[in-house]
């Protein structure tokens, strides 16, 4: 059985009035036993006030035991129940959120995420004035593979791409699935010829995935826009540049990248 503080510290407080009421008792008993024929006067007067002491501490324990402390367990309890609940709305906040500005199929973060991210890159990076850029990917053909294999294959297609994506990217680029088959990533400190080299590792990673489909094995490219952030346009206006970029790298031919 589980005792709260202030169950703890009334059950303390009645044992300090048990411990009076005793003494009390014990006092009366010496003083009446000593002086049984001292009734009256004096004496008499202060053994009954000891008595009445003794009457009023008992009435004063009973009273502690059986109203107040129900009505201390009965909050102290709901107190405990209280605190589980901020605890649990706590954690299934933090789940809500994670689950908010996260893709529940690749694990990577979403369009809210990364706009987000893109601001705070952007507004850091105007301070320290080094090169921020993005690259926008999509899968080429992607409808066909859908149509063609199902959707199920589509889906572990992009998981695939997620993966690579993730084994070529740095630990402090921001990856992200926008939507579909298109994913996003922040790329800071690279110069545009840094940027591009690392998109071409990744489109020739993703060149090399094959996919097993009954007796087919299916493998997939990508193309990729990139764009280096000028220090004064917006987010918006950065990435439709990129995805101005990735139209032209679709446009020329796919499985490419263009900056």
């Amino acid at each position: 059985m589980r005792f709260y503080r202030s169950e703890l510290a009334f059950m303390a407080y009645l044992l300090l009035l048990v411990g009076a009421a005793a003494c009390a008792f014990w006092a009366s008993d010496i003083v009446f036993r000593q002086f049984p024929a001292a009734q009256d006067g004096a004496l008499g007067g202060g053994i009954l006030a000891l008595r009445i002491a003794l009457v009023l501490l008992s009435g004063a324990i009973l009273i502690g035991l059986f109203y107040f402390y129900p009505m201390i367990r009965k909050q102290a309890r709901e107190h405990g129940q209280l605190q589980q609940m901020t605890k649990s709305l706590t954690a299934k906040s933090a789940t809500f959120q994670h689950a908010a500005l996260t893709d529940p199929l690749t694990g990577l973060q979403n369009r809210r995420y990364f706009d987000d991210a893109l601001a705070q890159y952007m507004d850091e990076f105007s301070r320290i004035e080094r090169p921020l850029g993005i690259m926008i990917v999509d899968i080429d053909h992607f409808k066909s593979i859908n149509d063609t294999h199902g959707h199920d294959v589509g889906d572990e297609v992009i998981k695939g791409l997620a993966n690579t994506i993730i084994e070529y990217t740095r630990y402090h680029d921001i990856a992200a699935r926008i939507g579909g088959e298109e994913f996003a990533v922040v790329a800071p400190n690279l110069t545009v010829n840094e940027l591009d080299k690392l998109a071409n590792r990744l489109r020739l990673a993703v060149s090399n995935l094959a996919f097993n489909v009954g007796n087919v094995r299916l493998r997939i490219t990508i193309s990729i826009g990139i764009a280096i952030w000028d220090g004064k346009e917006s987010g918006a206006a950065l990435y439709k540049r990129a995805d101005s970029n990735l139209y032209n790298a679709k446009r020329s031919g796919r499985n490419r990248v263009c900056a």
